[in-house]
């Protein structure tokens, strides 16, 4: 088993593909912790002609840079083993995104369904929709005018002041 070295982190090379995965939120996480207690897991690296290649711990890697460290603590794998298990965890990886993919095709699928069904469903009751809004209208139209006997419901809506004048006199409403 290698045994555990410091790096200078401006000798490492992350590869771009690598770069893709970096989570702000969870470098600064484990930067709070290598403030705490230190940094507990080793990365590992791959010797690469004058520079060394991360082959593991992205993270770790760059919340070591983002406290200004010059080095860290790192483990050197042979070339031989680093690349099988980038090949696999590549390999894992493409196979998660795709089942994460395909999850997400089907519940863009299934939303796009129950819109759909739920457009049909409001289209269908849309005559309803518009004689319910119309029903609260006639029952406000026949309700009794502050002042009238429950009659004014029979009586027609005086039009005039006079009308009105003449309906309040004839049921002793005052004006």
């Amino acid at each position: 088993m290698p045994k555990p070295e410091s790096f200078p982190i401006d000798k490492i090379y992350v590869p771009v593909k690598r770069k893709k995965a970096l989570k702000p939120e969870l470098v600064q996480e484990i930067a709070e912790s290598i403030l705490a207690i230190g940094q507990q897991a080793p990365i590992l690296v791959r010797s690469d002609e004058d520079r060394f290649v991360l082959v593991e711990g992205l993270h770790r890697f760059e919340a070591c840079k983002a406290l200004g460290e010059e080095t860290i603590i790192g483990l050197l794998v042979p070339a031989e083993t680093a690349h099988p298990k980038t090949l696999l965890s590549d390999t894992a990886e493409a196979e998660a995104e795709r089942d994460k993919m395909a999850r997400l095709k089907k519940l863009r699928l299934e939303k796009e369904a129950a819109d759909h069904l739920a457009a049909a469903s409001k289209a269908a009751t849309a005559p309803d929709a518009r004689e319910l809004r119309q029903r609260p209208q006639t029952a406000v139209r026949n309700k009794a005018i502050p002042g009238q006997s429950n009659r004014g419901a029979a009586e027609a809506r005086p039009k005039t002041l006079s009308e009105w004048i003449t309906q309040q006199k004839g049921s002793g409403g005052r004006y």
